[in-house]
């Protein structure tokens, strides 16, 4: 599953995973229970027995508030402040409502939550939540530097305080970059393996099989909806074909596939499937600084035009190419960029114009990144850079491929906003920004773009930002990435395209039924 970007790979056969899911079946059925309709009451309308056993090839490094990990892991356990509703709305979670100021973002949280732990959510919760993502090194951490201090009001509100108008917060908030966990299992560091949030579904450490399975039962006094499956459990299957078999023949119910399974899955005659796009990848010049080997905007630009991502495209039928991050539409894309297109001449001459300095660089890549590295590697060497591409295991590079320690990479960029995307990045003190290096233009058109806060100006002044980007070539090479699904239509319904932009891995969970 060679799109899957931050998990870390545990290899189980099919024939091991049969036995382990032997005698977890889905039972279908409806529920006659009066108490169907009440909120709180996880089991009501709930299909007792029912076990949702989903694929996504792997596990997280790390359950913790800030770490990476993808969508269809985290919101199992977790839950937001708030979410993104279906025309694309900000609709409340654990926050019932909110107000926003340049000055401050207040919300006031839903009562009687507690997490799967028994720890009370209230505001001092939200508090030690935002602290840890802040103050976790990674691109999360970044869009939440603003927050300059956080005050608990009262148990039911909390401030957050900004240091400039962000009114993309609350989009932020929506993300993977800021679930609720236990405050208690963070202070005591058992948070990193144990995930304790407030989601209708609990850990269930004795039931899970370390590297194979994990499950999450039905969570005691669930505040919220109930939901279909009373359990879902995860398992790990990262080769393509095993897992096309393990759903065809019955041995789980939904997985992430790949272009080249279509037929088998097709063949199978149960089996639907469907595609969003979830996957935002571009290589980053991360040695700009003085001295360092990408320093001149002209060997970045050289490096840009180098590359043709169209070969990946062909290569890669899912990959779409595109000319910047954004998409029409959402905030910070710009209709007049072109991106660079692969030009090899011109790119032979941006370099000769800098002096051909030597550029001897090392990538690291993982088992789902590698060979799109490897072309835009070989590309580059058609100028004369010395591109090498080191494989390294999936947590190692987590772990390091942003870090400085490499000067150049290729990842995902999930942020929904230009901010979080340019605080995240591109910023001198962006967590993704090693170098520390902002050019005054830069910083310029942020600043002009970030007092503007929500105004009519805004739109048009983070398209400039955009722009300057791209002049800079401090990123390129844009390509976007479709997240394939496909399920069992006899064992479970209601598989639908997350309302939630830009995350690998999900599903819509709580609107999952069993077939019946």
């Amino acid at each position: 599953m060679k799109k899957s970007t931050l998990l870390v790979r545990s290899l189980v056969s099919v024939t091991t995973l049969g036995l382990v899911l032997g005698a977890c079946t889905s039972t279908s059925g409806e529920t006659d229970d009066p108490a169907a309709t009440q909120a709180g009451d996880v089991s009501s309308g709930t299909v007792p027995g029912s076990v949702l056993r989903v694929n996504w090839g792997g596990f997280p490094e790390s359950w913790a508030p800030g770490a990476e990990m993808e969508a269809g892991f985290l919101r199992v356990p977790y839950e937001n402040l708030v979410a993104s509703g279906p025309d694309g709305e900000i609709v409340g979670v654990l926050a019932t409502s909110w107000e926003e100021t340049d000055e401050a973002l207040t919300l006031t949280l839903r009562e009687g939550v507690t997490f799967h732990d028994g720890t009370p959510f209230d505001a001092e919760a939200v508090k030690v939540n935002i602290e840890t993502i802040k103050n976790t090194p990674g691109p999360y951490a970044g869009p939440f530097q603003v927050v300059e201090s956080i005050d608990v009001v009262d148990p039911q509100t909390v401030r957050l305080n900004l240091s400039e108008p962000t009114p993309s917060l609350l989009t932020t908030l929506t993300t993977r970059a800021a679930p609720m966990a236990s405050p208690a299992a963070i202070e005591a560091g058992t948070i990193a393996q144990t995930p304790v949030g407030t989601g209708p579904w609990a850990y269930d450490a004795t039931a899970s099989i370390p590297g194979t399975r994990l499950v999450f039962g039905p969570a005691d006094g669930y505040w919220g909806e109930p939901v279909g499956f009373e359990t879902v459990q995860l398992v790990s299957i990262p080769e393509d074909n095993a897992a096309t078999a393990a759903l065809v023949n019955g041995e789980i119910d939904l997985t992430d596939t790949e272009v080249n399974q279509f037929s088998t899955l097709d063949a199978a005659g149960t089996i639907e499937r469907l595609s969003y796009p979830a996957i935002r990848n571009n290589p980053i010049f991360f040695d700009r600084g003085p001295g360092g080997m990408f320093e001149d905007v002209r060997v970045r630009q050289a490096a840009c035009s180098a590359i043709d991502t169209e070969v990946l495209a062909e290569l890669e039928p899912d990959w779409q190419v595109r000319t910047q991050h954004f998409a029409e539409g959402e905030q910070g894309f710009n209709p007049d960029l072109q991106g660079y297109p692969h030009d090899l001449a011109k790119a032979q001459d941006l370099y000769d114009e800098a002096g051909n300095p030597p550029v001897d660089a090392e990538m690291l890549a993982t088992v789902f990144n590698e060979n799109q590295m490897k072309i835009y590697a070989e590309q580059m060497g058609e100028i004369g850079m010395n591109v090498t591409v080191q494989s390294a295991p999936p947590p190692q590079y987590f772990t390091e491929w942003n870090s400085g320690r490499y000067p150049l990479g290729l990842g995902g960029n999930d942020e929904l906003t230009p901010f979080d995307w340019y605080k995240a990045w591109f910023a001198a003190d962006a967590p993704g920004n090693p170098s520390g290096v902002e050019s005054p233009e830069l910083k310029a058109a942020a600043d002009a773009a970030i007092a503007a806060g929500s105004t009519e100006q805004a739109d048009l002044l983070w398209s400039v930002v955009t722009k300057v980007i791209q002049d800079e070539a401090l990123t390129c090479a844009h390509v976007a990435g479709e997240e394939l699904l496909a399920w069992n239509a006899e064992t479970v319904t209601g598989v639908a395209e997350p309302s939630e932009r830009w995350e690998t891995n999900l599903v819509n969970y709580r609107d999952l039924r069993p077939a019946s």
